[in-house]
């Protein structure tokens, strides 16, 4: 039986969409949270976000700017003076499309919404499969800010981060979306491009692989497949 409020964060992405329509199957309320952070493909993400507002119909939603990103820099999505990388199955450590503590910041607006529609959870599309890339995205982290939340709220509702795929991987995360009639056509995973998806970033590469080992087809259009 679905009860009580969630805040989700949706980014336009295919995992974030996923999470999106877990939420919608587990809370009686949910409010959309999609933050423009000045990455390259912010315009088709952030499309992709308002198709999702129409096809979910949240109780409310919210789009706001984080232009402060891009001052910041540091990642080549959000510098333009750095290249994104076509996918290197070599490459270890941290790549050049990590955005410094992102998902703190993300999960900070959050909880401050939450805190003020009395919100109990935040659904959040992290995968560890990918933590070997992105820090923020380990369950060491949720569980280290899971304890912020709770000691530095107001504690008039508990608010409990949630993430439903941290552990799936991306065929996994395919199969559940499908099962869950979410539309993949609303959703953008490349680093690179506002109109055709390139194929050859590392978003674009985990994907399609996902599609593949999932036996299934990819809605959207790539340039190179």
């Amino acid at each position: 039986m679905k009860q009580g409020k969630a805040v989700v964060l949706v980014s336009g992405g295919m995992d974030s969409l996923v999470t999106a329509a877990v939420s919608v199957r587990e809370n009686k309320d949910i409010f959309f949270l999609h933050l423009n952070y000045g990455q390259k493909t912010q315009r088709k993400e952030a499309e992709c976000f308002r198709a999702l507002v129409k096809h979910y119909k949240p109780k409310k939603f919210l789009e706001t700017d984080l232009d402060y990103f891009t001052a910041i820099g540091g990642s080549s999505l959000t510098d333009k003076n750095i290249a994104i990388s076509d996918h290197d199955p070599t490459e270890k450590g941290i790549p050049s499309t990590y955005v410094p503590f992102r998902n703190a910041q993300f999960l900070s607006i959050a909880v401050s919404w939450a805190e003020v529609i009395g919100a109990g959870k935040i659904y959040i599309g992290a995968v560890e499969e990918d933590s070997t890339n992105d820090p923020v995205c380990r369950k060491v982290f949720f569980e280290a800010f899971q304890h912020t939340i709770d000691t530095g709220t107001k504690g008039d509702k508990p608010i409990e981060i949630v993430t439903p795929l941290l552990k799936l991987s991306k065929a996994e995360i395919v199969k559940l979306g499908t099962k869950l009639h979410a539309p993949f056509e609303h959703s953008w995973s490349c680093y690179r491009d506002n109109v055709v998806a390139c194929g050859t970033c590392d978003s674009c590469v985990l994907r399609l692989k996902g599609f593949r080992n999932a036996g299934l087809t990819d809605p959207i259009t790539y340039r190179k497949r």
